[in-house]
């Protein structure tokens, strides 16, 4: 239980692991380029083919976004005209309702005056 004896046992097990992914990765590389399906050339056009492809069709989805967010802008727009529609309505019924009490109030105080 020596604290010495310890650290070099972590340090020697430390640079096992170290010198083990080291090796480990040189390997994996070099199986990578000895395995190589195709030339960098080829891999090259591929890359570019392909980021050509990514760039259409986020082109594509970009513009289907956009028709959708228009389509949902007229409908929210169509349904806020509808819904204030629908309030002026409501206003305008509950002014004639008031103005319809108001005067069957003054109506009220008139004869209540003339029968004074």
């Amino acid at each position: 239980m020596n604290n010495e004896n310890r650290e070099p046992e972590y340090h020697s097990n430390f640079l096992s692991i170290l010198f083990s992914l080291l090796i480990g990765s040189l390997a994996g590389a070099v199986t990578m380029l000895l395995l190589a399906p195709q030339s960098g050339e080829d891999t090259r056009k591929q890359i570019q083919q392909k980021s050509i492809e990514l760039r259409d069709r986020t082109t594509e989805m970009v513009g289907d976004a956009m028709t959708q967010v228009r389509a949902d802008g007229r409908k929210l727009t169509i349904a806020g005209r509808q819904k204030a529609n629908e309030l002026i309505h409501q206003g305008q019924t509950l002014v004639v309702d008031q103005l319809d009490h108001i005067s069957e109030a003054a109506q009220a105080g008139k004869k209540t005056i003339q029968n004074s």
